[in-house]
């Protein structure tokens, strides 16, 4: 898996391979302006992750799962406190999947 196919998994990035699909089936669209929507959406998020985001959020709960595959973390922590300036939240268990930014940009 591509590190940036972690973008394309959101909720936005799942509407919008979606809506690019309809458009190419339809002839709308061709699939190479498709794609390099797709890319141009990538790197969209990228740059505002790194230039927009600002707050910190600590988590505390049980590593339930953890693996390393393709210079990809993910981790499943059951149990999670959410913590931050503004709120501290209990979630039943979450997902969290990073990647080192470096690789995001070669």
């Amino acid at each position: 898996m591509a590190t940036f196919e972690l973008y394309r998994r959101s909720t936005i990035g799942m509407c919008l391979t979606e809506t690019l699909d309809e458009m190419v089936s339809s002839g709308v669209l061709s699939p190479e302006l498709a794609i390099q929507v797709l890319v141009q959406f990538d790197k969209s998020m990228t740059e505002a992750l790194e230039s927009q985001v600002r707050s910190k959020v600590s988590i505390k709960g049980h590593l339930h799962t953890y693996r390393f595959c393709d210079n990809v973390w993910t981790f499943i922590v059951q149990d999670a406190l959410l913590k931050s300036e503004d709120f501290a939240e209990n979630v039943g268990h979450m997902k969290i999947v990073a990647c080192d930014s470096k690789l995001l940009t070669q």
